[in-house]
């Protein structure tokens, strides 16, 4: 206090805000009259003193609130006002900005807590209560703590101090401490801290690492909070430090055993196992054969026989079903698995069932531009193509001939069981009319039928049984024809006289006009080289050389497409 009093100095003395020594005159009811030497006597109220316990002749300290009142002319003075100052003084004295104190809290205010550091009050902030947000504050009230002076505020006359800040700095050093010795491989106890979509971060008593999905399990993990949950204490394998950046990677699995170490002998190539499926793609299953083992099943592994186009058209996610090993990558720790291969394969007994020559019905379920599938049973079908349809006819497309859904008897003709075809032949299960079209459609004979197709070349008769006559272009008319169309019509009926008829090849050659010719005039012109010179044949004729040489190079180059 004398020093306090020695630096207020002679000059402050009796000046506005003060300090000055009093004595205690008397103390009569609430009121304590002190003499500080001035013309008059000032007074305070009693309740300026602490415990209230003030005698007349007590020496006390007072500040000089003003000097003369306007009102009553006398001092105006105040204890309390001069026990904070002097307080605020040993404050400012003892404290600094930066140092470390040690209070204890007294209660709860608005926006954080009050702390009691000696006989001075200071403000802790909620948000400088801890590291991580506080709640509930009834639980530290009455605690002692060790706390860092923010602020020191002349202003308000009070402290503003942190616990955060040494907790902070605390961390840090440990922190620092233990970048310094962890080590790669290193095993250490962690505390789950927070969850993420890609991972969680653990503290490794003051050190942040984090632990990625795909080091959590060698099995599959959608998600980290299927296997962890936040504050769970867990054992963590240091997997990389990086000092610079303050950064470790941890891992999960890397404390379990791997199951791929001893893969090739707990599944082998050719093993029949059980396992669930847990996942679904377009172009297959994984299916978990073993806790963090999945093997793929693509969709050509699915069946023998069933045309699979996607994996959920056969399966779901939590099916279980057996399945068989097929290959195993121990490089890439990828296994190839089978479900077809735990069932019998239909086409290893294939050509006892459908021998060569056997004759078979079947449904037409599709076509192709060069046949038809037939099915035989469910997923096997056998081809018939267009060449194998019709013992009379030229066709272009199977539909010309079949139907889908059309049920067919055809002939066996040959089995591929290593490329799973069958060959079919539709004409094979039918009498071959031609062994008697030479006799029944005799050169020179006049025949009816109906115009089934037109080319550039002629126009295809449909005659009896099936079979189709070609009539050229340079023998539809006297007249010169320039395109078929002109004269024809695809249905109209005609006449014609068989000109040519060729077994061995299938094919037989009318003429229109000759049905105004004698019969020794067809005959000539079958079998005399002038026809290549007649006047009103058309240029096609003229080009072939003769009536045989035009119907041979118009079979030959049948490129009609139906409807033509």
């Amino acid at each position: 206090m004398a020093e306090i009093l020695a630096s207020a100095g002679n000059e402050s003395q009796f000046k506005n805000g003060s300090l000055v020594e009093g004595t205690v005159t008397a103390v009569t009811g609430s009121e304590v009259f002190i003499d500080i030497g001035y013309k008059s006597v000032g007074s305070v109220g009693i309740d300026e003193f602490a415990d209230g316990n003030v005698h007349a002749g007590d020496k006390v300290t007072v500040m000089l609130v003003q000097l003369e009142n306007d009102k009553t002319g006398t001092i105006e003075i105040s204890k309390r006002r001069a026990d904070d100052k002097i307080r605020w003084e040993k404050i400012q004295a003892r404290y600094v900005e930066g140092s470390v104190v040690t209070g204890t809290i007294k209660s709860a205010v608005r926006g954080g807590l009050l702390v009691q550091i000696e006989d001075v009050d200071a403000f802790l902030p909620g948000s400088q209560i801890e590291v991580t947000p506080v709640k509930d504050l009834e639980p530290y009230i009455g605690q002692t703590f060790d706390f860092k002076v923010l602020k020191i505020s002349n202003e308000r006359r009070n402290l503003i101090v942190s616990r955060r800040e040494l907790i902070e700095g605390t961390l840090a050093e440990k922190r620092a401490e233990l970048l310094a010795t962890l080590q790669k491989g290193e095993i250490k106890k962690g505390r789950v801290k927070n969850i993420t979509d890609f991972g969680a971060f653990v503290d490794l008593d003051g050190l942040d690492g984090l632990l990625h999905i795909t080091d959590m399990s060698w099995g599959r993990v959608k998600h980290p909070s299927e296997i962890l949950k936040v504050g769970q204490e867990i054992d963590v394998m240091v997997l990389d430090v990086d000092r610079d950046r303050e950064r470790v990677s941890l891992g999960l699995k890397q404390t379990q055993p791997n199951p791929w170490d001893a893969i090739q002998e707990q599944f082998p190539v050719g093993a029949r196992v059980s396992g669930k499926v847990v996942n679904l793609t377009t172009y297959g299953a994984f299916v978990e054969i073993a806790p963090g083992v999945e093997g793929l099943v693509h969709i050509s592994e699915f069946s023998w026989t069933k045309r699979v186009a996607r994996a959920s058209d056969m399966l779901n996610v939590g099916d279980e079903v057996q399945v068989v090993v097929l290959s195993i990558d121990m490089e890439n720790q990828k296994i190839a698995l089978g479900i077809r291969q735990t069932q019998d394969n239909p086409w290893d007994t294939i050509q006892e069932r459908y021998p060569v020559g056997s004759k078979i019905k079947g449904k037409v379920r599709n076509f192709t531009a060069y046949g038809a599938f037939v099915e035989l049973e469910e997923g096997i079908d056998g081809m018939i193509h267009i060449s194998d349809m019709s013992w009379t006819r030229k066709v272009v497309h199977p539909s010309e001939v079949l139907q889908k859904g059309q049920e067919v008897e055809a002939v066996v003709l040959d089995v591929n069981a290593k490329e799973q075809r069958i060959s079919l032949g539709l004409k094979q299960a039918q009498v071959d009319p031609w062994s008697e079209i030479a006799a029944k459609y005799t050169v020179g004979s006049v025949v009816k039928g109906k115009v089934s197709k037109i080319a550039s070349f002629g126009a295809f008769v449909e005659l009896e049984d099936g079979v189709d006559g070609l009539v050229h272009i340079s023998q539809i008319s006297d007249q010169r024809i320039d395109k078929v169309r002109d004269a024809l019509e695809v249905g109209q009926e005609v006449e014609a006289r068989v000109m040519k008829v060729d077994r061995a090849e299938r094919r037989i050659g009318l003429s229109i006009k000759a049905m105004n010719m004698t019969d020794d005039e067809v005959k000539a012109m079958i079998d005399g080289p002038e026809a290549a010179a007649e006047p009103a044949a058309s240029a096609g004729s003229d080009s072939f050389g003769g009536l045989g040489a035009a119907f041979d190079n118009a079979f030959a180059n049948v490129e009609w497409q139906p409807g033509n």
